[in-house]
């Protein structure tokens, strides 16, 4: 394949069938779908080009070959990445896909934190992604019609679930069918493997639990790559745990080891990197977008791509940002903001609270090399008795591991005997930690702020979010949780911790959602449930923002369908002559 700068533009009078905004987990797909489809398609990014092996600077380092010793420096860090660096991907070998704090603020209130995790370049946060995909059910998307919290899915599960496959086949999923109502299965690569004490300790919480259920986590990694995969260009997972720096293996699913070289390979496709969208172009006379405005992220200068449809796919909060800023005399509010909700019912996933503790019995036994997941136990809250003290659910997971050399390489010690302790395996530990839904809620909403701008000029976003007593509840609900689980497994020493606020802000699961919403009703919601905005039927939104409530479940797959989804119903409303 020609190398990816020979499909780079800048300035061209070309209109395309399409424009995709962003080049993450959902760009990707779109630009995929739709030049796959036969539509001349642009991708506009805002950040730089980065080419599938050749941009991956931190891959294959060893901490001592790096400046820094594979850390950031701490003045750099304070000053430049004071969010990106929160994250628990963010260090020395991945630096370089993280957005400049400095460059990009936001706002919040002073008592209400909020950390929002960005990549600034092509393929987004797709590179250094957690990679955990599980379907969602209908347990999920009938939630909140059943009790009363955000409004109805459009759509249910059954609408889903040929998309589910189809985006499953392709990126690669990882992980085992169990039959399980409240995660359905899937189009499934091999498991990875339990250790010695988490196959134990899955035993006996299976028998104990069940329903419930111990499984291995599902993941984007290729545990055994299939005749696809290869023509793709991909390999098995070498499980090196180094996924954040890029795969040149392309062993997980990314923007630059999948989706983007299926788009190129049609030959319809064209990329803008550094091209900041600003707003996307309405025409009142025909009620369509005709294209974007973008500033050149290097130069200043504007310019404007034009198209017959328009796909936000730039992250939740970046897609609303852009529709807020879409001003006119028609929606003075933001673009398709008819209903008035645009920017609202924003989520994140309840996290940082669970327990951990020490493992004794199995001092003979070890494991061979890593693994790119870990022991994962579905929702069991709320699916058939109702807790009495909150709403919805979440998942917990973890897994068990043996304290390495690093941990004795603290110890005080010196010469033969020094080298002979951090030789020796240190002792079992085992956690679990939880992850659940957070209530869609008005009041948690971004909006443009009205005096601060950026460097480009740009309104910074404003973001207030806090969590609610049910949302408070049911972390303190997984952390006691994760601790009686493992005290009936014979944990010792068992720690629970709840992290606050302040120690993990919202946002720091990485999971933002809501802002667009879908919905039946044009008055409640942004989108129908094509990701089709009720208010102007060639405007695409297929990101997070689209989302009408979080699940329990990490929503990147779901992102992923939902996409393909309307990719394929935006050409057929193209070829019929809807849009």
């Amino acid at each position: 394949m020609e190398p990816l700068s020979s499909f780079i533009i800048k300035t061209t009078p070309e209109r395309f069938d399409a424009i995709v905004v962003g080049s993450g987990i959902t760009g990707g797909w779109a630009a995929k779908e739709l030049t796959e489809r036969g539509l001349k398609t642009l991708m506009v990014e805002r950040g730089r080009p980065v080419e599938h092996g050749v941009g991956y600077i931190g891959e294959n380092r060893d901490p001592w070959t790096m400046p820094n010793r594979g850390k950031v420096d701490a003045q750099v860090a304070q000053e430049q990445y004071a969010i990106q660096r929160q994250c628990y991907a963010f260090d020395e070998h991945t630096q370089q896909f993280f957005n400049n704090d400095r460059d990009m603020p936001y706002s919040t209130p002073a008592d209400r934190p909020f950390s929002w995790i960005r990549g600034n370049q092509l393929g987004g946060k797709s590179l250094m992604w957690a990679r955990q995909s599980y379907r969602w059910s209908d347990l999920d998307f009938e939630a909140n019609l059943k009790d009363g919290h955000g409004n109805d899915w459009p759509i249910r599960y059954a609408d889903l679930a040929p998309w589910y496959s189809h985006v499953e086949r392709h990126a690669g999923i990882s992980g085992s069918k169990e039959g399980l109502a409240v995660l359905p299965d899937g189009e499934f690569l091999p498991p990875f493997e339990f250790n010695a004490v988490e196959l134990a300790f899955k035993q006996k919480f299976d028998a104990r639990y069940a329903p419930a259920r111990m499984i291995m986590g599902r993941t984007a990694n290729l545990n055994r790559a299939t005749a696809a995969h290869l023509e793709q260009g991909r390999v098995q997972c070498q499980a090196r745990s180094q996924c954040a720096r890029g795969c040149s293996f392309g062993a997980y699913f990314s923007t630059q080891s999948s989706t983007l070289p299926a788009a190129l390979k049609t030959g319809r496709l064209r990329i803008a990197t550094n091209s900041i969208v600003h707003s996307v172009i309405y025409d009142p006379k025909t009620n369509r977008a005709t294209g974007v405005r973008v500033i050149d992220a290097e130069t200043m200068e504007t310019r404007e791509y034009h198209a017959r449809v328009v796909m936000l796919c730039a992250s939740t909060l970046a897609s609303t940002a852009i529709l807020l800023n879409s001003t006119s005399s028609a929606f003075p509010t933001g673009l398709a903001n008819s209903s008035g909700v645009l920017g609202h019912y924003l989520t994140d996933h309840l996290w940082a609270a669970g327990a951990d503790g020490r493992v004794e019995g199995f001092e003979n036994e070890y494991y061979q090399g890593r693994r790119p997941t870990g022991a994962y136990i579905p929702r069991f809250r709320n699916v058939v008795d109702k807790h009495p003290l909150f709403t919805r659910g979440y998942a917990l997971a973890g897994g068990a591991a043996r304290e390495g050399w690093q941990a004795a390489a603290g110890k005080p010690g010196f010469g033969k005997e020094y080298k002979a302790m951090i030789r020796k395996p240190g002792p079992w530990r085992f956690g679990l930690h939880g992850q659940g839904e957070m209530l869609p809620r008005f009041e948690n909403a971004v909006s443009l702020h009205p005096t601060r701008k950026d460097k480009w000029g740009m309104p910074l976003l404003h973001i207030d979010a806090s969590h609610c007593d049910n949302d408070r509840k049911m972390r303190e609900d997984m952390a006691d949780t994760a601790a009686n689980i493992l005290e009936y497994l014979g944990v010792k020493d068992v720690r629970k911790t709840i992290a606050t606020a302040e120690e993990y802000p919202p946002g720091l699961a990485i999971h933002e959602m809501g802002t667009a919403r879908m919905g039946r009703d044009p008055k409640t919601s942004v989108l129908n449930g094509f990701n089709q905005a009720h208010d102007v039927p060639n405007l695409f939104v297929t990101d997070g923002a689209s989302m009408a409530s979080g699940a329990w479940q990490n929503p990147s797959l779901t992102f992923m369908a939902l996409t393909a989804r309307a990719s394929a119903y935006a050409v057929d409303e193209m070829k019929a002559g809807r849009i």
